[in-house]
Order: C-alpha cells, then sequence, then structure tokens
C-alpha cells in the first residue's frame, strides 16, 4: 500500500534532534515523561496527517507516502526537508522601546509573537532587541521514528479525527447524506480554546471532505449540580 493526496492517515511518532539525541516530539505520554518534556495541556496519543496537506514536514509525508499500514520507520532528514536552513535575514533587530510599549519586558530565551510569526528573544543590550524568527531546530538534522497506525476510510472516522487534532473531539457523529451532525456532550469542556478549534474543525470539514455539504453542530449544556442544589435549598425555604 502506498498513500496519496488527500488520504487521512494516523501515525505514532518520535523526533529527535540527531546532534544530541535529544527528544523534541513525540505522541507517546510515557517517552515524553522520561525525556522530561511531558506538557501535561496535550493529549498524546494518535496524529493525523493529511497526505498532501503541508500539515507536516516535507520528508516526514515524503517518507509516508511509501510506508504500508502497520509499518515502522526509522530515518534521518536533512534541514531542507526538516525545519527548514537558518536564514539570516529572519534575525532581526528591533528597539527596546517598541516592547515596552506594549507592557513587554523582553528577555533572552522569551517566546513571542511578532506580527503573527513565533519568534524567540536572542539578545537584549543598550537599548536593542535580537529576535530570531527562525525555526528553533532550523539548520539541524533530525531522526524521525514513525509507526503507521491505520488509514481511515470512513467520513465518520475523519471527522472524529479532525477534532482531535483541533482539541475538541466530538461525542458523536452523524452522517446523513451529505450532512454531517456533530455533537458535543456537557463533558466536553466548552472554554475560549473549544469555541476556536470548533470553527476550526468546520472549516478543515469543508477543506477535506468534498462530500459534506453541511454541517450541523448540537452542544449539549447542564446545569452545574452546585447550581441546581441551590435552587432546590430556595424551594425548601
Amino acid at each position: 500500500m502506498s498513500f496519496k493526496d488527500g488520504d487521512f492517515v494516523e501515525i505514532d511518532y518520535s523526533a529527535w534532534r540527531e546532534a544530541d539525541n535529544t527528544l523534541l516530539y513525540t505522541t507517546y505520554k510515557e517517552q515524553a515523561e522520561k525525556a522530561g518534556i511531558y506538557d501535561k495541556g496535550r493529549e498524546y496519543g494518535a496524529a493525523l496527517v493529511v497526505i498532501g496537506s503541508n500539515g507536516v514536514v516535507r520528508g516526514l509525508e515524503r517518507e509516508l507516502k511509501g510506508m504500508n499500514q502497520g509499518e515502522t520507520k526509522r530515518f534521518t532528514l536533512e534541514p531542507g526537508d526538516a525545519f527548514g536552513e537558518r536564514r539570516e535575514e529572519l534575525v532581526k533587530v528591533m528597539p527596546f522601546s517598541e516592547f515596552r510599549a506594549h507592557n513587554i519586558d523582553p528577555a533572552p530565551g522569551m517566546s513571542i509573537d511578532i506580527d503573527g510569526i513565533p519568534s524567540i528573544v536572542r539578545s537584549v543590550n543598550s537599548g536593542r532587541v535580537v529576535i530570531d524568527q527562525n525555526h528553533p531546530e532550523a539548520g539541524r538534522k533530525i531522526i524521525y521514528e514513525v509507526k503507521v497506525l491505520r488509514l481511515l476510510n470512513e467520513s465518520k472516522d475523519k471527522i472524529m479525527s479532525l477534532g482531535k487534532t483541533y482539541g475538541v473531539a466530538p461525542s458523536e457523529v452523524k452522517l446523513n447524506g451529505g450532512e454531517a451532525e456533530i455533537l458535543f456532550s456537557d463533558s466536553v469542556k466548552k472554554n475560549a480554546d473549544y469555541f476556536i478549534g470548533k470553527a476550526n474543525l468546520v472549516a478543515a470539514v469543508f477543506n477535506y471532505l468534498k462530500d459534506i455539504k453541511k454541517v450541523n453542530v448540537k452542544e449539549e449544556f447542564e446545569r452545574p449540580k452546585e447550581q441546581t442544589a441551590d435552587k432546590e435549598a430556595e424551594n425548601k425555604e
């Protein structure tokens, strides 16, 4: 089996910086904990790759296209096929006053957003701030170990996997012809990230699943237990 553009493929993977064998990314919780990079705000487990969508580095997608379901492969990517070569024009000098105008006190190593571009503060001195907009792993060889878990063929499974990717795993998905009904039960935490993720999910469904013409989103909200108890107490009085 080989994968083609548009295929939905779920994988497990780990990636290391070749120079010092530092683990950078992994879908395995235990591996992240052992390496000291565990992020409690992240959900570990299978990662979705939509082939041809440029959602992963070029070299990883190229290797995936030639793999089979259930296959595990380890390979090393050159910088150009990973996070790119370092570009000196992406290292910039900005006036310190520009940061203070936005109530930011820059310090070396700080990650900030500059005009929508993730940036790292490299140094601060003499009223100048040097920022680096290269990817942190630009210019480095990266080792990947990838296992292809499964190819998703059903639209329902694709929508569920897209939801997990955007941090809003649906409680249930129903399909009826060209319509998709996506349910988020009360157990799904509906914070600011949820509403952003929901919008991204709907956009992705229309982008990748051309047979879906309409998406209905259903949300459940239950009265908090403490409010219910307070209401019962009021009624007794």
